[in-house]
């Protein structure tokens, strides 16, 4: 829906930076839902799997790690690209044998830069033992991956030691882990360092809030550094493998417990490698489940913030007047903005977003030529 006229925008606009100074800039709390999951579809998917993957920050480029004919080995990484978001992605290309091993390699991260790859490899030459973390560059996004590097202490060990990600800033390194000193079999563990041209400190286990007695796995750090998503076997799930997320107020804070997704996206099956959009709009993920064009597929959701505040159906001035009324107190759900799950303050960016949800609801189409 279009605004009714420019007038009337103005109108809005003004009664949102009056409800701004209203309001000023308490802490509140945030939700959101997630939509239908979709099945990528070919030629992303296809009959063989597709279990692990990662997307660039302008998600224009998705790697995935697949045994789809074509292979140097047990499974390989393979690359596809899209001109906009809105386009349909090209068919997948084997990163080749620089890059790929006879032994199984799967994609994990790429950095914001799109300049290093990271991925694992199973008892691949060169590594401490087990499964290893790799790193590939490239000196522009137009030039080949290098050779892989192994990245050796601390983060690899003789035990299993996988699936890395680093956060926005580049000074925190979270992955998988096996080693001892864990509360299950595979445990998240983090390592920070103060600026990108200091070494990375000594891992940590994240802690038995975080990780279980079951198998946690699988993280990834929202775009902001306040959601940490990641899968897990632990209880309270649907399934085997569940995805599960774990929020911070700020980068400061500590993590809290862990929340399940929930049945829209997580199944009887194993739903793994939950991976968000830069923008925070889109949830991806690998699953079996019934209905794939293979054994394991990459699935995509949208991610909605929950601007019916009031619960009655409809997004509108009672929702405002909710906003006034419950401001900084603890049954707020103001906070939807920049990212669905909120950034801890009520400013311009949950305007923003409750302003386009309302667009929609409320205001007709503007006539052709219409003022």
């Amino acid at each position: 829906m279009k605004w009714l006229n420019s007038s009337k925008k103005r109108l809005v606009l003004i009664g949102f930076i009056m409800a701004v100074i209203l309001l000023g800039g308490k802490r509140v709390k945030a939700d959101f839902v997630f939509g239908e999951p979709v099945n990528l579809g070919p030629p992303i998917n296809t009959s063989s799997n597709e279990a692990t993957f990662c997307l660039s920050a302008d998600d224009l480029e998705i790697y995935i790690s697949s045994n789809r004919s074509g292979t140097y080995g047990i499974g390989d990484i393979w690359a596809s690209t899209r001109p906009t978001i809105n386009d349909n992605w090209t068919e997948p290309v084997n990163l080749g044998p620089v890059v790929n091993s006879p032994f199984p390699d799967t994609v994990e991260y790429i950095s914001p830069d799109g300049l290093e790859l990271y991925f694992d490899a199973l008892n691949r030459p060169g590594g401490k033992g087990g499964w290893d973390i790799w790193v590939t560059i490239r000196a522009t996004k137009d030039d080949p991956w290098g050779v892989p590097t192994n990245l050796g202490t601390p983060f690899n060990t003789s035990a299993h030691d996988w699936k890395a990600c680093i956060s926005p800033d580049n000074l925190t390194f979270y992955f998988t882990s096996m080693r001892p000193g864990g509360y299950g079999g595979a445990d998240i563990w983090v390592a920070g360092r103060a600026t990108t041209e200091e070494p990375w400190a000594e891992p940590v286990n994240l802690g038995p809030l975080v990780n279980s007695s079951a198998d946690d796995s699988g993280q990834k750090i929202s775009g902001d550094g306040l959601t940490l998503f990641f899968h897990s076997m632990r209880s309270g799930g649907y399934g085997a493998h569940d995805m599960w997320m774990t929020k911070r107020r700020t980068t400061d804070d500590d993590w809290n417990d862990p929340v399940n997704l929930g049945p829209m996206v997580n199944t009887a099956s194993d739903d793994i490698m939950p991976n968000i959009s830069a923008d925070g709009s889109i949830l991806y993920f690998c699953s079996p489940r019934p209905g794939g064009r293979g054994a394991w597929d990459i699935y995509q959701a949208p991610i909605i913030p929950i601007v019916d505040l009031n619960g009655d159906g409809f997004v509108d001035t009672a929702d405002i007047c909710i906003i006034v009324e419950n401001w900084g107190t603890d049954n707020s759900l103001c906070d939807i903005g920049p990212m669905p799950w909120g950034d801890g303050v009520m400013d311009v960016e949950d305007l923003i977003v409750f302003m386009i949800y309302w667009e929609q609801e409320n205001m007709p189409e503007e006539p052709d030529g219409g003022e």
